[in-house]
């Protein structure tokens, strides 16, 4: 059993976060090859409970991460039992295949820049993957606030390039709600656009 463990946090520890290798590696290490997963309504009452609930997750977990409330919800919705479904996840987190720590880490590091999303958006996109409020901010708190407002100044120069002819008060409340969108501060949100609109040589709000 130490073996497997061994094996099986070595795989999700060399694995990139967002590729199916974690998933690909964890049917290696039960000796398993990708399928479809069952679930106890389609199988019948002969399917066993237990190898249904680990093919879920297996499936679940080939392709992305998803965090532990994430996954107990699929098992949910293929019938499987609560105590049962807590008792694999539990096993999972044990051997690193499940870690909501390092879930949020890898989304807040993925969607801050690529979606140009501030803390606020985040923290709100964790809470609906079901990742607890104190372990969203331990992964929050490493956002560099420099480099957040970079991104917000960045999302402002590209939108401005297509507002052309757009008089200073509408432009501002235009940038000012994309701003607000990604979930940055009104106080920032406006201090940025109205720097970016300056620098371009264009009228600001009157």
């Amino acid at each position: 059993m130490e073996r497997e463990d061994r094996q099986a946090r070595s795989l999700g520890q060399e694995s990139d976060f967002w590729t199916g290798d974690v998933g690909l590696g964890v049917r290696a290490w039960v000796g398993e090859t990708p399928s479809a997963p069952p679930d106890l309504v389609s199988d019948g009452p002969d399917a066993d409970p237990e190898a249904v609930a680990r093919k879920i997750l297996l499936d679940q977990l080939t392709g992305q991460a998803r965090s532990r409330s994430e996954l107990a919800g699929k098992l949910a919705a293929k019938g499987v039992p609560d105590d049962l479904a807590a008792r694999l996840l539990d096993r999972f987190e044990e051997v690193g295949l499940v870690d909501d720590e390092a879930f949020a880490r890898a989304w807040v590091s993925s969607r801050g820049p690529g979606k140009g999303l501030a803390r606020r958006a985040l923290a709100q996109e964790l809470r609906r993957k079901g990742v607890a409020d104190d372990v969203a901010r331990e992964a929050l708190d490493e956002i560099d606030p420099v480099a957040e407002e970079e991104t917000a100044r960045a999302l402002v120069r590209k939108r401005m390039r297509s507002m052309q002819g757009v008089d200073g008060d509408k432009a501002t409340r235009r940038l000012v709600g994309l701003l607000a969108r990604k979930g940055y501060s009104p106080g920032l949100a406006f201090s940025v656009v109205k720097d970016e609109l300056a620098s371009a040589g264009r009228p600001g709000p009157s």
